[in-house]
C-alpha cells in the first residue's frame, strides 16, 4: 500500500525483446498474426541510462491493450540465445478466440513457409508453435477449459510449488493434463 491507495498492476504495458530487423519483424507479425504496428521510437541515446546506443523500438498491437515491443540494436553483437536454456522454454504465447482462429493462424504460418508444431492438446488449451524471423519461439493458444477445471488447477498450485521447491521433481497434482500423451501416472 502506498498511503491509502492499493498499488495493483492493471495489465502488462508492454513486453520487449530484441529483433534482428525491425521492418522484417513488423512485416512478419502483420502477415502471420495480423498484429499492426502502433508506434516506433528511435534514438541515438538510451533515455533511461543515457548510453550512446542507437536503436529502433517498435510496438505491436497484441489485442485488448496488450503490446509486444522489439528493439533493433545495430551496434550490438549479433543476437544469440541462452545456450543453457532449452529452445522450447522461452516463448511468447498469444491467445486467440477459439479453435477456428487457431487453425486460421496455423494456415497462415504454414503458408508463410514456417514449420508449425501442433496443435498440441494441453487439456485446458490447444496450441501451435513456430519461430519468428529473429528466432523467438511463438505459441498461439485457444482455451478449451471450464472454470471448474481452472479452479481445480489453482487449488493445487501452492502445494505443487512447495513440493517442487523441496524435491525438484515434478509433483503429480496436475498429471491429468497430459495423461493422454505420457500415459497414466
Amino acid at each position: 500500500m502506498m498511503g491509502d491507495v492499493a498499488v495493483l498492476i492493471q495489465q502488462i504495458h508492454h513486453v520487449a525483446y530484441r529483433c534482428k530487423d525491425a521492418k522484417e519483424t513488423v512485416d512478419f507479425y502483420d502477415r502471420v498474426l495480423d498484429m499492426k504496428v502502433i508506434g516506433a521510437i528511435a534514438e541515438d541515446h538510451v533515455p533511461s541510462t543515457k548510453e550512446p546506443d542507437p536503436y529502433m523500438h517498435i510496438f505491436l498491437d497484441a489485442g485488448m491493450g496488450n503490446i509486444l515491443a522489439f528493439f533493433e540494436l545495430p551496434n550490438s553483437p549479433p543476437m544469440g540465445r541462452d545456450p543453457n536454456t532449452p529452445e522450447w522454454t522461452q516463448h511468447i504465447a498469444f491467445q486467440v478466440a477459439d479453435l477456428a482462429a487457431l487453425e486460421a493462424i496455423k494456415s497462415r504460418a504454414s503458408a508463410a513457409g514456417l514449420d508449425v508444431v501442433g496443435p498440441t492438446d494441453h487439456t485446458i488449451f490447444k496450441s501451435i508453435y513456430f519461430f519468428d524471423p529473429s528466432g523467438h519461439r511463438l505459441e498461439v493458444a485457444a482455451w478449451t477449459t471450464t472454470p471448474e477445471t481452472m479452479e481445480r488447477m489453482k487449488a493445487v498450485a501452492p502445494a505443487m510449488i512447495e513440493e517442487w521447491s523441496r524435491t525438484k521433481k515434478p509433483p503429480r497434482h496436475t498429471s491429468w493434463l497430459h495423461e493422454k500423451e505420457f500415459g497414466s501416472a
